[in-house]
Parts: C-alpha cells; sequence; structure tokens
C-alpha cells in the first residue's frame, strides 16, 4: 500500500492508499501546527468568505426564513446539561448541542444561496471534476472552538481546513455527474476539522469520515422538480449535522467501516469502479483518483472560490455581468418602462443551462425556485435598473461605473419576495428571454470561467451584444472589480436586515484571527431583530 508524500506546501494522498486515514492524519496534522501554515492572503480571503456567509445567515433568519427558522427553534430545544460546554446559534447565548447548532447556523448561512462557491476546479494538476460547493460549513469551526475554548486564529485555521478538503475532493470527484448532492464533500470536511479541532486521533477520524460516506448520502432529489423545497437550502447544514454526530459517535469508540474511499460498495468506486469483472470487488483496488491537500503557502482552494454579490445563483453571474456592461453602454435601453427592449438571448453552458435555464422555471412560485430561474434573475436585474434610471435620471457613473452598478442594483431578499416573484413588470420583461444552450465553445470554456454572452435587440431592432463574458465581478479571476467595496455594501445591505448598528454586526464576524477565545464564545452573542411577514 503506497503511504501519503509531503511536499513543501501540500500532502499527496494517492489513489492506492487509505484516503480517509490519510485526511485524518493531515487534519490532525495541519491544526497541530506542523506545517508552515496558510499565507495572509489565504485567511484575509477566508475572513471575508466567513463574514459574508454570517450576513447571509443573520439576514436569512431576520426575515423568518422557513428552514432556518425552524431548526434554530429546534436547536433551541438542546441546551447541554448545566456546567457542560455547548456551542451556540445566531443571535443567542443558550449552549446547545454542538450538532444541533451547526445545523441551525449552517441552514442560515445557505439559506439565501448568496454565499461563496467553489466549482472543483484544478487545472494545474488535471483535477477538473466540476463539482459545486458553498461556504456553508464555517459554524463547524466556530462550534469546536466554542467547546474547547479556541481562539479566532485555531477557528479561521479550521475554516481554511474545511475548504480545503471539501474542494480539493470536488476537484477529483463529482457527485453530480451520479445525482448525489455536493454537500457530501462538505459532510466529510466538516468531520474531519471538527474532529482534529477536538483532539480526535486519525483513526477516528477516518471512522467519523466512513460512517458519514456509508449512512448519509444524499441524493440530488432534494433539489429536484419544478419548484424548489426547504431541502435544497437546509442540505449542507442536514449533512453537517451527521458528520459532527459521526464524529462525536467515534470520539466515543464506535468504529465506523474503514478506508472508505477504497471501500467498493462506497459511492466512489461503486459509481467509477477502478477494476473490471470480479476484481471490482477487490478492497484493496485503488480509488478513483489522487487527492492533494495543500498546507502552507498560496495555493489554497480557498484562493479559487469565488463570492456573489447579491442574491442569484451562481451560474447567472457572466449573464448579470454582460446586463450591466449593455445597459451601461446603451442606457435608453432602459427607457420607455422597458418597451425600449424586444428581446433578451442569453447563451451560456451546460450545467448552467440545465439547471437555471430549466422551462418551469420561467414560472417560479418560490423563492427557492425563483433564485434558480436566469429569467427571473435577470429580468429582476433589468427592472431595478430601469427604476433606479427612471428615479435618479441617469445611471450611476464614473471611472467605477461598473462597480456601482452592482452596488445600485444589488439583488436582495425582497426580489425573491412574493410579490415581486409574481410582479407584472418583471414576468413582462422574462417573457423578452430567451435562454440557449451555447454548445462546445462555452461548455469547454467551464469551470474555468462562467461562459456567457447576452444579446439585447432594442425596439429599434439595433443588436446590443456583450461579447464572450468569462471572469464576471466576483469571479476568482476577475481583476477589474473593487471586489471588497462591493462587499461592504452587500455586507451592510443584508446587515440592515437584521439590526441598526450594521457596523458593529459586520465587526462581529469580520477579523477573527483577532479575536480572543472569549470573542469567539460570544460571537453569535447580539439582538436579532426579526420581521414578520417577509413570506
Amino acid at each position: 500500500m503506497t503511504t501519503a508524500t509531503a511536499s513543501a506546501t501540500s500532502v499527496t494522498l494517492p489513489a492506492d492508499s487509505n484516503q480517509a486515514l490519510g485526511i485524518g492524519r493531515f487534519s490532525v496534522d495541519f491544526m497541530a501546527g506542523k506545517y508552515e501554515g496558510p499565507s495572509q492572503q489565504v485567511l484575509d480571503r477566508t475572513e471575508l468568505f466567513h463574514t459574508d456567509a454570517c450576513l447571509c445567515g443573520v439576514s436569512a433568519l431576520a426575515l423568518k426564513t422557513n428552514a432556518p427558522t425552524i431548526l434554530r427553534g429546534e436547536a433551541l430545544d438542546y441546551p447541554v446539561p448545566s456546567g457542560k460546554p455547548g456551542a451556540s446559534v445566531f443571535g443567542s447565548t443558550a449552549k446547545l448541542f454542538p450538532e444541533k447548532a451547526i445545523l441551525a447556523n449552517s441552514s442560515a448561512v445557505r439559506e439565501w444561496d448568496s454565499n461563496g462557491t467553489n466549482f472543483g476546479y484544478n487545472p494545474a494538476l488535471g483535477h477538473t471534476a466540476g463539482e459545486f460547493g458553498h461556504n456553508d460549513f464555517y459554524p463547524v469551526a466556530i462550534a469546536a472552538a466554542q467547546l474547547k475554548g479556541l481562539d479566532g486564529a485555531t477557528a479561521l485555521k479550521g475554516m481554511v481546513l474545511i475548504d480545503e478538503i471539501r474542494d480539493r475532493l470536488a476537484s477529483v470527484f463529482s457527485l453530480k455527474t451520479y445525482k448525489i448532492d455536493h454537500v457530501v464533500h462538505g459532510a466529510i470536511g466538516s468531520a474531519a476539522a471538527f474532529g482534529a479541532m477536538l483532539g480526535a486521533t486519525p483513526e477516528q477520524i477516518e471512522s467519523a469520515i466512513g460512517m458519514v460516506v456509508a449512512h448519509y448520502i444524499p441524493w440530488r432529489a432534494i433539489r429536484a422538480g419544478k419548484q424548489l423545497s426547504d431541502s435544497k437550502g437546509a442540505s449542507a447544514a442536514i449533512s453537517t449535522e451527521v458528520a459532527v454526530l459521526a464524529m462525536q459517535r467515534a470520539m466515543r469508540g464506535f468504529v465506523g467501516p474503514r478506508d472508505i474511499f477504497r471501500n467498493p460498495e462506497a459511492i466512489f468506486r461503486f459509481f467509477e469502479p477502478t477494476t473490471t469483472g470480479k476484481d471490482r470487488w477487490t478492497e484493496m483496488a485503488p480509488s478513483p483518483f489522487d487527492l492533494v491537500l495543500t498546507h502552507s503557502g498560496d495555493d489554497f482552494a480557498i484562493m479559487g472560490m469565488h463570492f456573489k454579490l447579491g442574491l442569484y445563483e451562481h451560474q447567472s453571474a457572466g449573464a448579470l455581468q454582460a446586463v450591466i456592461d449593455l445597459v451601461s453602454k446603451s442606457p435608453d435601453l432602459l427607457d420607455a418602462d422597458g418597451d425600449n427592449i424586444k428581446q433578451i438571448n442569453i447563451l451560456a453552458y451546460e450545467p448552467a443551462f440545465g439547471i437555471i435555464g430549466n422551462p418551469a422555471k420561467m414560472h417560479p412560485k418560490t423563492r427557492q425556485s425563483a433564485d434558480h430561474s436566469m429569467a427571473f434573475i435577470v429580468a429582476r436585474l433589468i427592472r431595478k435598473a430601469i427604476e433606479w434610471k427612471a428615479s435618479h435620471g441617469s445611471l450611476p457613473t464614473g471611472g467605477a461605473a461598473n462597480d456601482a452598478m452592482w452596488k445600485a442594483m444589488i439583488l436582495t431578499p425582497h426580489d425573491y419576495a412574493p410579490a415581486m416573484i409574481t410582479d407584472d413588470k418583471t414576468h413582462a420583461i422574462m417573457q423578452k428571454i430567451t435562454f440557449e444552450h451555447g454548445g462546445d465553445e462555452y461548455d469547454k470554456a467551464y469551470p474555468e470561467g462562467i461562459p456567457t454572452s447576452v444579446v439585447i435587440t432594442g425596439a429599434d431592432s439595433a443588436r446590443h451584444d456583450s461579447g464572450f463574458v468569462m471572469f464576471p465581478a466576483g469571479h476568482a479571476r476577475n481583476t477589474t472589480a473593487d471586489l471588497r467595496d462591493i462587499l461592504a455594501n452587500k455586507f451592510k445591505t443584508l446587515g440592515a436586515l437584521a439590526t441598526d448598528n450594521v457596523d458593529a454586526l459586520v465587526s462581529r464576524f469580520s477579523n477573527v484571527a483577532g479575536k480572543s477565545a472569549k470573542d469567539i464564545e460570544s460571537m453569535y452573542d447580539f439582538d436579532l431583530r426579526v420581521t414578520e411577514g417577509y413570506e
């Protein structure tokens, strides 16, 4: 059996090694400070993703969205016995069982589908499986730190570890290809990081990963159908709940399936057999992939993850950038209350076309369906631009006009409220939109970028063509937008839904590395303003 190999910045877990145990050893060593560790720019970017995730979460609770409210209430029903350490939920001082606190917080973070995104793409290593994933799992690191009395620098390191494991797995194994939900990778990373932060052994982490993969595999049925349900947004939370529970169980001595990545009846080798015929069931055959995990320097997975600058499905970002570019160049398209636009044609890649171009989503009836409808997302942006120009006399201008447009036209939770989903003027724009698969040219450019083009035909039949958009604002490879400035606007917009003291709330979730153990313990201790009647 081959063993892991290490370089100055990474560890390679070969396909013919016990990779579950390797992840356990890597996680323990990483949290113990065996390696030089992440560079400052990696830590800074993780900090920004964490702030983004938290502001998404508290705003979802503030507007009393269904799943986060239910799961937060459920968590509050699970206080730990007096005198024992516990974890907390957003807006509470109660000490709770960690798996329940994490369930609630991860659900809130994910509810708007507006936090960070990875695309499982590492071409330098030839790892381009292209599985999605999101920054839904930071509550795991905060809960572990609260349980053990760890400081913010340690919690931040745990966040880096979670994202490193889940995105490197996303780069080598496409779960969606086999109709398995992408949260499995995050659950594996969560179990490993939670265990390493709590002092688990590599063998115990291996056991927990085995339980996650053998007992708790979510199918994409949770996000399939004409109208999506609470299960779509809560998928990461539910999988993380069982991952943390599995880790605690392993630390108590429960032994789960070992060497799970090479197990012939687990998802990895079952869907991608590494042997044929009877040999397929040979237990010691390799897994389908080598796994490379960065431990030091700049080349961490999080550096390739993308921000959303408002509420929209990440695969619509190219179209949003294209529309912003077009109406900025030709603002007259926005006159006559939308009548100056005759047609809008969008070309994009698979899987964008299949996921957010589903014909059923031309008529969304729920927020979860509307924010996964290319037609609705683009129509709402255009509708907001029309109203802005009518109100202000012109669009935002100046040297940073693109940034100003993203800030002024930010898509917020209220753009997906019931009244907006049925808004006649938004639907009138939707009826002008056609969404087509762009073909090989577009497919080959994904997941390196978000290849999209938009042509708006005016009432005068003039064609306004965006050209090929690859790296819209928010994308890790975008170099033109002022990301921090646009995100600061997003943070204030979402934070204002939950509190009058927005700056204090944003500060609470920022600068994690500089926070003491006491600060981490009280991170979620703030008054949460809840608004009735949003949904």
